[in-house]
Formats: structure tokens, C-alpha cells, sequence
């Protein structure tokens, strides 16, 4: 996603930019975004909380997308990094962090274990993880999206978050994102949550 080359009105990009607003009352200190892409949320972090965040680490394993982001999204607290989110590795490379962000990168996944067991071993005791994905049949069901592993269903994305003190879901439609408590029976295609270790 490069909203340099989209229009301003374009749904996902809106959805997308969305999303790290949102995130934006949560993070402080050292921040991780996890599979930063072209790095505008990263970006949009680092520029919006220069009194609350330190640092912001953008990790994407597409070297033509850390090369983009270093050349168009430029801030002195920000930096971007060539990194796959389920090397065992990261955690001793790049330290941990006060949050991680991650968004829409779990349904890519295939080594989901590894992935969730990087970011608990990256997230400092009493940090914040904040991590989307899209809704869909669940594992090993195809999603109808050619980059997705799978699609989880909200109970299987509710499971994942056990080994957290506390943790509060939301539900995005559009740019609309709500507390999941406050929905009662409505669908939404993606879910948000934001937990503390």
C-alpha cells in the first residue's frame, strides 16, 4: 500500500490510515511495526506522538518496501529495518520494545507460533500489543485471498491472546472502529486488540 499512488478516497487506504490513528492513543516509548510496508503507519507514529514515543522500528521483509519507506518517510525518531517477523533471531537483534504494533500481517503467517512467540519475547513486561486481522472461515480454509495463509475466525483471533494480563477488542468496518462489547450481533470484517503483557 503506497497512499502516494492511491486516491485519496480509495476504502483500504482509508481503513489502513485508520487504524494507526487509532493505535496512536496507545503507543509510547520504543515502538514496533511489525511488517511496515511502505512505512507511512510508521510514519504517521513517529510524527504524531514525538512527546509520548522515543523510537519507532519499522520491519518489513520486502526490501524494495524498506527502501521506499527509508526514501519517503523520513522523521528523526523513526528508522526502517530488512527483517522477517518469524526469525527466532529478532528478538536478540532489535531488543524489546515499550509497544508492537501489527497490523494485517498474522493472516500472512504461516509459522503463526513463532510469529506470536517473537512478539511476547519483544514486548517488555507491562508493554502493549496492538494487532489486527481480517475475519474469515478460519484455519486451513481458504480465504479467497491469494497472500493469506487463512482467515481467522473471532473466536480463533480471541485465542490468541492468552498469555496477556489484559486485553480489550475492537471491531473495524471501514473507518469505523468500535469496542466489541458495544456491537451486540453485527458482523465486522476485522478485529483489533490491544493487550497488555
Amino acid at each position: 500500500m503506497i497512499p502516494e499512488k492511491m486516491k485519496i478516497m480509495n476504502g483500504l487506504l482509508l481503513e489502513h490510515i485508520a487504524r494507526y490513528h487509532f493505535a496512536r492513543e496507545y503507543v509510547y516509548g520504543r515502538v514496533l511495526d511489525f511488517a511496515s510496508g511502505s512505512g507511512y503507519g510508521t510514519h504517521i507514529i513517529a510524527k504524531s506522538n514525538v512527546h509520548s514515543v522515543k523510537e519507532v522500528v519499522g520491519i518489513d521483509i520486502s526490501e524494495e518496501a524498506v527502501k521506499y519507506a527509508r526514501a519517503t518517510y523520513y522523521h528523526p525518531r523513526s528508522s526502517f529495518r530488512l527483517g522477517n517477523v518469524v526469525d527466532p533471531e529478532l528478538p536478540k537483534e532489535l531488543g524489546v520494545f515499550d509497544c508492537i504494533i501489527s497490523f494485517e500481517t498474522i493472516e500472512h503467517v504461516k509459522e503463526e507460533e513463532q510469529f506470536l512467540t517473537n512478539i511476547y519475547r519483544m514486548l517488555k513486561p507491562g508493554g502493549t500489543l496492538i494487532l489486527s486481522t481480517p475475519f474469515g472461515e478460519g484455519r486451513g480454509k481458504p480465504s479467497g485471498q491469494e497472500f493469506h495463509v487463512h482467515q481467522l475466525t473471532v473466536q480463533e483471533f480471541k485465542d490468541l491472546f492468552h498469555d496477556y494480563e489484559n486485553v480489550e477488542y475492537f471491531y473495524q468496518k471501514g473507518v469505523l472502529i468500535q469496542p466489541a462489547d458495544s456491537v451486540g450481533d453485527k458482523k465486522f470484517p476485522l478485529g483489533i486488540a490491544i493487550c497488555k503483557k
